[in-house]
């Protein structure tokens, strides 16, 4: 039982933590931010408090963290794309002429 409130903890620690770096990004860019941190948060926050919901039974967190593990996974994915892609920008415009 001791273990389900330190994933619970944890779960929730994650993810309260996001929202903690996306504001001290936010006001340091002064602009609205949402670093990859976020979403890889999210992702390891999300699940921990399924988990947690699923255990106690608690059909509302269960319901509330259900869908969000998907949304997570393809902003981290939409992420990595956009950086490869980014970097084969780079590579070919560092690249000397055929």
């Amino acid at each position: 039982s001791l273990i389900w409130v330190a994933v619970g903890l944890g779960g929730q620690l994650a993810f309260s933590g996001r929202m903690v770096i996306q504001w001290m990004i936010s006001e340091k860019s002064r602009r609205s931010v949402v670093p990859a941190l976020f979403w890889w948060l999210s992702l390891v926050g999300g699940p921990m408090l399924f988990a947690y919901f699923a255990w106690r039974p608690d059909l509302v967190g269960v319901m509330r963290q259900s869908t969000g593990i998907v949304i997570y996974a393809r902003n981290i994915r939409l992420i990595v794309k956009q950086r490869r892609r980014e970097a084969r920008e780079r590579n070919a415009a560092a690249a000397p002429p055929g």
